[in-house]
């Protein structure tokens, strides 16, 4: 007979879990949450192929235009870096080549804050102890994730497939193309995954995802600067590097041209394997804890937490060093690469006249690839910066902030030590990516020259970096709740009208909206300093109107 202790047990043992019933909820979850930040990230990469799909053909409607674009580019190691692999004069391939780099480096970020979003940040807000004290297993959320990000990276290769056939393209080539956009966004999926399960906070995990997000962008510049350009001076093909590069796989599919989707079998095998360790991770691991333990603070608080700006600066230091560590990075490629860049032209008799003549020699050439590399240090900056001021942001929901604000520290002083706080992070940045590049140039001949270019090259990004970061503030001041998704819509919208603008034939005034339209550039003939000096003025003044705006509202949780 049954005793009554095991007839109490038998009532509050909850019954077995099953996948199946749990898995829809957490996916319902999932879509709930991101209801307004995935269609945002689809309509916008939609609308990007889809006018570029318009604008390129209108732009260089004859043949002969195009085959003079695609010999320029196949002859400038810095275009190639930034748009990646040419294969003939053709409208489509010519779309594919300016826009499926970026693209799919944008797919790629969207994947990544995704994954950490519903894993690590679930964590720490303590979401995940309580849906793992339900019926639901401690797999199903991350399966749910799975799936929920899958569909989000073929909803976005179907977008940009369906915006490409609609700009008259060729319904193969674009199909192939949103399937290596959607292949990218699944591998990046996994390494969100990974990343989330290694670090013990979501800054640390979106970090380090950025953080191989930026060294796979690098992998494929680097095959694509060093590849060997075919006797016509009409296509490229890529060199080795780019085979180790995620974003690279996808552009090997070579649509519109060979339409080879061999390539994305890489991909696939790559996420399943970054899914499967992901799973292993999370199923031996305790909920809250991370594989990189977080360490042990000191017994006693240092001299820099007895104010705000201390603890600022501390809640954010290691994502800060993250920045300025990719900055560093790139910085050294930009110097390192220098004289690989004359070497390849002087290997191409069929550009080097008409290269040495635009840039007028060989060290202007260095000096107009470390610029062009410098461009996308002026972005890692600027977002540096975002993060760092958007933390303040973070404080206020979480309760900090009105602890603190309950002290002697008032709302002015509480906002512009995070504000500060972002323009040191955009300086050291700035300052570790010319170090990189000081470093790499010291063989070169005249290097006082070339690393006097790439200094003014550092500070010439300096100027949209803080008016983005002011900007971001203002956001802070006057509406919180909406202030983390419109700081990093802006900076998306300025990098896309700065890089695509006249691609996209975008009306001046329309490219003017981009601080880093206005950004100086260091290799011209004569450089106009002009932009920089009221962008400057511009976010000082920006600033203010963030005190006065943190000095009207209420707090906001």
């Amino acid at each position: 007979m049954t005793s009554a202790a095991g007839t109490a047990r038998a009532a509050i043992t909850p019954p077995p879990a099953t996948a199946v019933p749990t898995l829809w909820p957490m996916l319902r979850l999932r879509w709930r949450r991101d209801r307004v930040q995935v269609p945002v990230w689809l309509l916008s990469l939609g609308l990007i192929a889809l006018l570029s799909g318009i604008a390129v053909p209108a732009s260089f409607g004859t043949v002969a235009d195009r085959e003079a674009l695609v010999q320029i580019a196949v002859g400038t190691p810095s275009i190639l870096m930034l748009r990646g692999e040419p294969r003939g004069p053709a409208a489509d391939a010519l779309l594919f080549f300016s826009l499926f780099a970026n693209l799919a480096a944008a797919v790629a970020f969207m994947s990544t804050f995704l994954a950490v979003r519903h894993s690590r940040a679930e964590e720490e807000a303590g979401r995940s102890e309580l849906i793992g004290a339900t019926v639901a297993s401690r797999v199903v959320p991350l399966v749910a994730t799975v799936l929920f990000g899958t569909v989000a990276a073929l909803g976005a290769g179907a977008v940009v497939a369906a915006a490409l056939v609609v700009a008259g393209l060729d319904p193969t080539g674009s199909l192939l193309t949103g399937a290596a956009l959607a292949g990218t966004g699944v591998v990046f999926l996994g390494v969100g995954l990974v990343a989330a399960q290694l670090m013990c906070t979501s800054r640390g995990a979106n970090g380090l995802a950025a953080a191989v997000i930026g060294v796979a962008y690098v992998l494929r510049a680097v095959g694509d600067a060093g590849g060997t350009p075919a006797a016509d001076g009409l296509s490229l093909a890529s060199a080795w590097p780019s085979w180790l590069s995620p974003i690279g796989w996808g552009q090997r599919t070579r649509a519109f041209t060979e339409n080879n989707p061999a390539p994305l079998l890489l991909a696939l095998g790559c996420a399943a394997l970054l899914v499967a360790v992901a799973v292993l991770l999370q199923s031996r691991r305790d909920t809250g804890s991370s594989v990189f333990a977080e360490r042990a603070g000191r017994p006693a608080a240092g001299a820099l937490l007895r104010g705000s700006w201390g603890l600022a600066w501390r809640l954010q230091r290691s994502s800060i060093l993250g920045w300025a560590i990719t900055g560093l990075l790139f910085g050294l490629l930009a110097g390192s690469l220098g004289e690989t860049v004359v070497d390849l032209m002087e290997g191409n008799p069929v550009f080097q006249n008409v290269l040495v003549g635009l840039a007028g020699g060989p060290g202007a050439i260095i000096d107009l690839f470390t610029a062009t590399l410098f461009s996308l240090v002026g972005v890692i900056a600027a977002a540096a910066g975002i993060q760092a001021v958007l933390r303040a942001r973070q404080e206020e929901a979480a309760g900090v902030a009105e602890a603190m604000l309950s002290t002697g520290l008032g709302r002015i002083r509480w906002l512009f030590d995070y504000l500060t706080v972002g323009v040191v992070a955009i300086a050291l940045v700035l300052v570790a990516a010319v170090a990189g590049a000081a470093v790499g140039l010291l063989p070169t001949d005249a290097a006082a020259d070339r690393i006097e270019s790439v200094v003014q090259a550092g500070a010439a990004q300096v100027p949209a970096a803080l008016l983005l970061l002011a900007v971001a503030a203002v956001l802070v001041a006057v509406l919180p709740r909406l202030c983390i998704g419109l700081s990093w819509g802006l900076l998306l919208a300025a990098v896309v009208i700065g890089q695509f603008g006249d691609l996209l034939d975008l009306p001046d005034w329309v490219q003017d909206l981009s601080p880093f339209s206005h950004t100086p550039v260091v290799a011209a003939a004569e450089v106009d300093w002009s932009g920089a000096w009221w962008m400057s003025a511009l976010a000082v003044l920006l600033a203010a109107a963030a005190a006065l705006g943190i000095r009207r509202r209420d707090l906001a949780g």
